[in-house]
């Protein structure tokens, strides 16, 4: 029977991550696995609770949102460790991408019962970090700004956070001019935002790169150009099915490595963190995470 660490983020999704776990944990306890847990200061904190109960051979359970799954996914990749979810967050864009039940009973079942598979994970590297591995998407531009006003928000969740935090970006955007290098190309740009993408949801459920795959050893990189506001917002909309990537205003690439500058310093976030400013690099680590799902 496996054994489990459950690392918490007590703050996420503006209540508790504890509280998502609790019906979760009754049920694995009731299989006969065993569950300890331990509650993160920081993300940091957070990072160093996953490696040591890695390194012992436990399963480690992410709980909370984004934020903590990518912080504790990351520090798992490249080691043997098997990384598992507990979606407890505002956005919980992994646990989409990993398609994984949303009710404690289902969720359970993968715990205790699923196979590890690998899928890949990104290594980032830029002035700030001089590397860091995140799960889900390098995004930098009007998406990083949206997503720090939602992180921001004190009145609004979800989606509802991420919608408003959108519309108060796209007022006050210019667009950028980004310099975009997949692979050694060069592919000049002017807009809105440059998305490298390991999994195809961010933003609370947008499906910004609706082929990505986990495990195919690429990242997709779709970029949106310039155009009027109100295209913009119907682009917006379409984020939520990604018919958005049929209109001529949005370009998508795939590579292993990615180089995104811009001619100002343009906000870029990861995994539901704004971390800093442009110039950032974002490498695909084929295979590096065992997860279950």
């Amino acid at each position: 029977m496996r054994q489990f660490t459950a690392v918490v983020n007590p703050t996420a999704g503006g209540s508790t991550g504890a509280a998502t776990l609790l019906g979760v944990a009754r049920l694995l306890r009731e299989a006969g696995a065993e569950l300890e847990t331990e509650y993160s200061h920081s993300l940091a904190h957070a990072e160093d609770l996953a490696r040591a109960a890695g390194k012992n051979g436990r399963v480690v359970l992410a709980v909370g949102g984004d934020g903590i799954t990518g912080r504790v996914g990351g520090a798992l990749s490249g080691t043997d460790a098997v990384f598992g979810l507990v979606p407890a967050g505002r956005g919980n864009d992994f646990a989409r991408a990993l398609g994984l039940p949303t009710d404690p009973a289902g969720l359970a079942r993968v715990l205790l019962h699923h196979e590890p598979s690998r899928v890949d994970t990104i290594e980032v590297s830029s002035a700030v970090h001089d590397r860091r591995v995140v799960l889900g998407s390098v995004y930098a531009g009007v998406d990083a700004l949206a997503n720090r006003h939602a992180n921001h928000a004190r009145l609004l969740r979800g989606t509802a956070s991420y919608y408003a935090g959108g519309l108060r970006a796209v007022t006050t955007w210019r667009p950028a001019r980004y310099r975009v290098t997949v692979d050694g190309e060069e592919h000049p740009h002017t807009g809105y935002t440059v998305v490298a993408a390991n999994s195809g949801h961010y933003g609370s459920g947008r499906l910004i790169a609706p082929d990505a795959r986990l495990d195919d050893g690429l990242l997709d990189v779709v970029m949106i150009r310039e155009a009027p506001r109100r295209l913009f917002f119907a682009l917006m909309n379409e984020l939520r099915s990604g018919t958005h990537v049929h209109r001529p205003e949005v370009r998508v690439l795939r590579g292993r490595e990615i180089r995104i500058e811009a001619d100002r310093p343009v906000p870029y976030g990861a995994d539901g963190e704004v971390e800093a400013v442009l110039p950032v690099t974002a490498r695909v680590l084929p295979g590096a995470l065992r997860v279950l799902r």
